[in-house]
């Protein structure tokens, strides 16, 4: 909101993308009170535009995959390149010095106590990790996707995240790919229908990120068994840690503090625990929000905030009633050994 009104000074038009969390909206609304001209902003993170697609927050993937599906045909197209009739030429960054990262880390204020990921950002490498997807990994997603040991996903939550590729171009590859119609389509429900759920959710949903805004019945199941006794409580130093009795638990910490990313069968796990172990589900769902943003590459992120929210109700239904979680879907170790070689990951982890 400081930079952009600067570099608009003179311009005719000034087009952005729409922002679905709050802080991204409070940007937009500030430039465009702070800048002469007109503002337009587009959906290129999404592939179906949000309001297209439904009018209200929608109550699962099954109520807003067939809203979706009626409209691909019509926006999961490629879009014609137009070539830009005057080049913009921003302002001189020299007093920006990208030789020493560390040191701008430091100029910035970034919290040192996260460690630096080993991914390499940037549309270039972005692009190669998705040429490297379709060519050897997209075939096997339906039965790899969910493995942690198979390495079957495609990694490119973060580059999406931060606008370093568009999720209409790897829609288009994928679909126009040769792999098998089940891959495609495993990988398409969770690019599209599951990701876009989640912008539905925060669009429509101001307080996303707030406990008091889950499902009425999941707050009435969590607060009659908030009294029940927890087998284990961990304080979120510990949590942070990743020092709890379960190796699985802290091998999926471990994957998320050391890589900036943790698989997403792995999270679901890992953020069920949180709320089993905690003192109070109020307390859970700040405690795994706080770590999925401070330390996920793609933390701060729709998908991110809906998934935590998801461990404790969100686009879900009832189960069966068992202490602490109530009706809430519970998950447990002897789960992931039936699913994949949890040993393995652990040893990977830890």
């Amino acid at each position: 909101e400081e930079v952009v009104p600067e570099l608009a000074r003179n311009a005719a038009l000034l087009v952005g993308d729409v922002g679905y969390l709050r802080v991204q909206r409070a940007w937009r609304t500030a430039v465009a009170k702070r800048v002469a001209c007109p503002v337009v902003l587009v959906e290129g993170d999404a592939v179906v535009p949000v309001e297209t697609v439904s009018d209200h927050a929608e109550f699962a993937a099954r109520t807003i995959r067939p809203k979706i599906h009626r409209l691909l045909a019509e926006y999961l197209k490629p879009l014609k390149p137009v070539k830009v009739a005057v080049p913009f030429a921003g302002p001189a960054q020299d007093s920006l010095d990208l030789a020493d990262p560390d040191a701008l880390v430091r100029r910035l204020g970034v919290d040192d106590s996260v460690p630096a990921a080993a991914a390499v950002g940037g549309a270039a490498a972005a692009h190669r990790l998705l040429d490297r997807f379709v060519a050897h990994r997209l075939a096997e997603y339906a039965e790899a996707a969910s493995d942690p040991v198979a390495d079957g996903c495609s990694g490119l939550s973060p580059y999406l995240h931060f606008g370093q590729i568009s999720p209409l171009e790897i829609a288009l590859r994928v679909a126009e790919s040769d792999a098998p119609r089940v891959a495609t389509d495993a990988f398409l429900e969770q690019l599209i229908v599951r990701r876009e759920l989640s912008l539905n959710a925060c669009w429509f949903n101001p307080g996303y990120d707030r406990y008091d805004t889950l499902p009425a019945w999941a707050l009435k199941t969590l607060d009659q068994h908030r009294k029940d006794k927890r087998e284990f409580v961990y304080s979120r130093a510990q949590w942070e840690a990743g020092t709890t009795h379960d190796p699985c638990w802290n091998a999926a910490q471990a994957e998320m503090v050391r890589s900036g990313r943790m698989h997403n069968y792995m999270r679901m796990y890992w953020g069920k625990k949180i709320l089993e172990w905690s003192r109070t589900p109020e307390e859970a769902f700040e405690t795994a929000l706080f770590l999925n943003d401070k330390y996920e590459l793609d933390g701060r992120d729709p998908n991110g905030c809906v998934g935590v929210a998801w461990c404790f109700g969100r686009h879900d239904r009832p189960w069966t009633e068992r202490p602490v979680f109530g009706t809430i879907r519970y998950m447990n170790a002897n789960g992931l050994r039936r699913k994949f070689d949890v040993q393995a990951y652990v040893e990977r982890w830890l």
